[in-house]
Order: C-alpha cells, then sequence, then structure tokens
C-alpha cells in the first residue's frame, strides 16, 4: 500500500494561524457591523428625544402665554362688565329694555346660536307701535343645520336673513327703517319695496342680522414621530 504523506508542522501551523486571522476579521466585522447599527439605533433615538423635548418647551412657553393673557383676560373682562352704566346708557343692575351689563348686552346684540325664534321676538318688540301693524314676518328655522354645518368652529359672523311686512300709515312708513335701528342686534336692510293699500302703505324689508358661533377650547393631541 501506498503511504499517506505526513502533514507538515510548518503547515499546520499556517493553517492555524489562517484560521485565527479568519476568526478575527470575522470578529471586527461583526463588532463594526453592531457598532453602526447601535450608532445609528442611538442617533435616531437622541434625534428623537430632541423633537420630544423642543415640543414640551414650546408647549410649556405656550402655556406660560396663555396664563398670562387669561389673567389679562380676567381683568379686562371685570373693567368692561362692572360700569355705572352699560354701552347703550341703561342700568347695569337694571331689568329694563336697555339694561344690563355689557357682557349681557353683547351678547343680545351677537348671539352665539342660530336663533330664529328670538329673532323674531325681537323684531316683534321693536315693532310694537299703534302705527306699525305686522303682516309677517319670515325666515328660516335653521338652528341644527347651523350646527351640524361646523359654522361653530369658526369665529366669523354668520348672517341670519329675514323678511318682514309691516303696514301702517305714510308718515310711520317713513321712519320705520330708524325704528329697526333701535334694536339692539345689528340688522343690515338689503331690499325695501313700498306697497300702496287702503290707508296707508305696506313695506316689504330684506334684512339680515347675524350670529357669532362661539369660541370653544379644544385640547388636543400630538403625536412625535
Amino acid at each position: 500500500m501506498a503511504k499517506i504523506p505526513a502533514i507538515s508542522t510548518k503547515r499546520l501551523q499556517i493553517d492555524k494561524a489562517n484560521a485565527r486571522v479568519m476568526a478575527a476579521v470575522a470578529g471586527a466585522s461583526f463588532l463594526l457591523i453592531f457598532s453602526l447599527v447601535a450608532s445609528k439605533a442611538l442617533l435616531s433615538q437622541r434625534s428623537y428625544q430632541g423633537r420630544i423635548i423642543k415640543a414640551k418647551e414650546t408647549a410649556v412657553k405656550q402655556l406660560k402665554i396663555n396664563v398670562d393673557s387669561s389673567q389679562k383676560l380676567v381683568t379686562a373682562y371685570a373693567a368692561f362688565v362692572n360700569t355705572p352704566q352699560n354701552l347703550i346708557g341703561g342700568n347695569p343692575s337694571g331689568t329694563g329694555d336697555r339694561d344690563g351689563d355689557n357682557a349681557k348686552i353683547v351678547l343680545d346684540a351677537l348671539p352665539s346660536k342660530y336663533d330664529f325664534p328670538a329673532l323674531a321676538s325681537s323684531l316683534e318688540k321693536i315693532l310694537t307701535n299703534p302705527n306699525y301693524k305686522i303682516q309677517s314676518i319670515l325666515g328660516t328655522d335653521d338652528e341644527v343645520n347651523q350646527q351640524n354645518s361646523g359654522t361653530k368652529q369658526s369665529t366669523a359672523a354668520v348672517p341670519m336673513p329675514f323678511e318682514i311686512s309691516v303696514s301702517g300709515n305714510y308718515n310711520a312708513m317713513q321712519s320705520l327703517v330708524g325704528t329697526l335701528e333701535n334694536s339692539i342686534r345689528p340688522i343690515q336692510v338689503q331690499k325695501v319695496s313700498f306697497t300702496a293699500i287702503p290707508g296707508g302703505i305696506n313695506a316689504q324689508i330684506d334684512a339680515q342680522t347675524f350670529y357669532q358661533p362661539e369660541k370653544t377650547l379644544t385640547i388636543t393631541k400630538k403625536v412625535i414621530k
């Protein structure tokens, strides 16, 4: 039989050295890849924490501004309400037509809801005069639709159109628009039509008043990514 050549000691040493080198390279590669992945994760976490800190600092700054503003608002509101005479010359603590504090006057002038029945009652009140005869007060009781339409998210004044038909003598019709101006609510007359009737004149007025949706405070949450 042929003899198997013996592996020299030098060759064994070379193989062992190669194995150690490969192991060292593999270990170094693993450590390098691990370090890169860990560094990326740490940098990402650091950036995320930085965004959170910045958002918190912004929120704290805004809260401080809000607290200062609320204190100023309370002071301004007290000065606005606690006056010896209201904006229209009435008694703040009285119960007459022109009485009530300024806050009540403003809310009566520009209510926060679309309330047509209240508007109709107000028009009837200011037109209660022997010289006038109310024929009709027309409009749309649209409160539910207005609430569902999302207008309450806006602070802009919203028109409330209406039509009134009033009859009376010639002198009464001359002062009709001025009588409407006695309303505490702002009334914008858009069209006036006069028609002669037996014993007087009938006036058809197309006009609109307004309401201003109340401002609501909504606390929201923000996700930091």
